[in-house]
């Protein structure tokens, strides 16, 4: 696909402690890569990909592709970039929350994650996928799989659970396509759109894409699903 070739720009945040491997999980995602020499992500960055979306039609039948442009945006996890972090939530679509198998403090802390989100996202049910992340250290683990699985049951609504590697690439793409696959079919239930983070579904005529971009200001709770 060519830079304005695709219907849909899609924007997900991953959010987590520092050092939890936000960064090395979405090289992973759109590199296929692992760099164990990342240094912490200062502020804010961001990784794009494009991919094409297939939703199920009536009885099973497959849907027409949909070209999306995924942005994942890289949040740093210090307390003292909160505010700036805070910031993107209600520009963005979904959430990847990470926490690291290997470190029980970054899993405690999921749940000060989820608080963030309840307050500043753009509803008190935004779509969420949460990642144990660094599965692959096995004799590290210091959270259990039954303990991730019943905190990421607590909140009114399932939240999808993956034990990720952005080492080797376990799961990664698997939660991200479930992310994104919670956010087309909320898409699609939402006719008028009113839970996207502006509001508004914009075409552009030149390329054909939808941009979908500058959070505004709305009742919070107010998400039409």
């Amino acid at each position: 696909m060519s830079d304005g070739d695709y219907d849909y720009l899609i924007k997900f945040l991953a959010l987590g402690d520092s050092g939890v491997g936000k960064t090395s999980f979405l090289y992973q995602y759109t590199d296929k890569k692992f760099n164990s020499k990342f240094i912490t992500t200062v502020g804010i960055d961001f990784r794009e990909k494009r991919v094409v979306y297939k939703s199920n039609g009536p009885e099973g039948a497959a849907g027409r592709g949909q070209r999306i442009h995924v942005q994942l945006w890289d949040t740093a996890g210090q307390e003292r970039f909160r505010s700036l972090t805070t910031a993107f939530f209600r520009d963005a679509m979904g959430f990847l929350l990470l926490f690291d198998l290997t470190n029980e403090q970054s899993f405690l802390n999921v749940r000060n994650w989820m608080s963030q989100l309840q307050m500043h996202a753009y509803c008190e049910n935004p779509d969420v996928v949460l990642c144990g992340n660094k599965c692959d250290l096995q004799e590290q683990r210091a959270v259990r799989e039954d303990e991730a699985r019943e905190l990421a049951e607590k909140y009114g609504y399932v939240i999808p659970y993956f034990e990720t590697s952005a080492a080797n690439g376990q799961f990664v793409s698997q939660a991200v396509d479930v992310l994104l696959d919670l956010i087309m079919k909320r898409m699609e239930r939402c006719v008028d759109k009113s839970w996207i983070p502006d509001g508004t579904v914009r075409s552009n005529g030149h390329s054909g894409h939808t941009d979908i971009t500058e959070p505004k200001t709305q009742e919070k709770g107010k998400c039409a699903c």
